[in-house]
């Protein structure tokens, strides 16, 4: 009598056990191959090794009443991405494709922060900073759990995406996100959010080094810098680390 095989892991990341064996092949997911139209070439990618990254889409970098529009930062650009990404996001749920919520969400006592890094959101020492209190909500900048570090609220978050808090401009330093997507076999990834040339930027770069194929989307991608800063940053996507393309070739692809 053949005993009954059990499921350990996250598939395609996963083993069949039972008492006597362990079956450790792995079989893949069935494949799904589309076609996208990026600035430099046409890519055929399969969509069952895809996940896209939603980086940084929250109230301290996007609200109106939230830490960069308290220091002076003008945030209208930084809600460009919303428009496009209600309409993109959806899609992508129903073709399978994880939606990965990566967001700034420090911890409470800020041990895991250098101080060149605080240094950089508040060089003078005397203003709001990691962790200090925004005083048009009352509540700790960036501080996970908190609504400064909360997803705008034009963005649905469904129960089967998938968060991960990061504590630098790169998402993949000190966090779990590169064991998340090898678990899940995923290593074609769409990138999206704020801003273009800082945390979306050191997030691809990484990936890009970490052997990931890198796609950033540009209409779902912003930042709060000069426009020339933007150019840069697709300009070296473009020649250095992977493919610029925008959402409605995307959603043309999967359809």
């Amino acid at each position: 009598m053949q005993r009954p095989m059990y499921s350990l892991g996250v598939p395609p990341n996963a083993w069949r056990v039972n008492d006597a064996t362990a079956d450790i092949t792995r079989p893949p997911l069935t494949p799904r191959i589309v076609t996208v139209t990026t600035d430099t070439k046409t890519l055929n990618l399969d969509v069952a090794k895809a996940a896209i990254l939603v980086i940084d889409m929250q109230n301290d970098f996007c609200h109106p009443e939230g830490w960069l529009a308290h220091i002076g930062v003008d945030v209208t650009p930084a809600r460009d991405p919303i428009n496009p990404l209600t309409t993109l996001l959806p899609e992508l749920r129903a073709a399978q494709v994880p939606i990965i919520w990566l967001n700034w969400g420090n911890r409470p006592d800020l041990l895991n922060i250098g101080a060149g890094l605080r240094h950089v959101y508040n060089p003078t020492g005397e203003g709001v900073g990691l962790g200090d209190l925004l005083p048009s909500r009352g509540v700790p900048v960036l501080m996970a759990g908190s609504w400064a570090a909360a997803v705008v609220e034009e963005l649905e978050q469904h129960p089967e995406d998938i968060r991960v808090d990061k504590y630098r401009m790169s998402g993949f330093w000190d966090t779990p996100l590169d064991s998340i997507l090898r678990n899940l076999g995923r290593t074609t990834l769409f990138f999206t959010g704020v801003n273009a040339d800082q945390c979306v930027m050191a997030t691809l770069q990484d990936a890009n080094f970490l052997g990931y194929d890198c796609i950033l989307v540009k209409d779902c991608t912003a930042t709060t810098s000069p426009e020339y800063c933007l150019q840069a940053t697709l300009y070296n996507v473009n020649q250095c680390f992977g493919f610029v393309t925008d959402s409605s070739a995307i959603l043309a692809a999967i359809k």
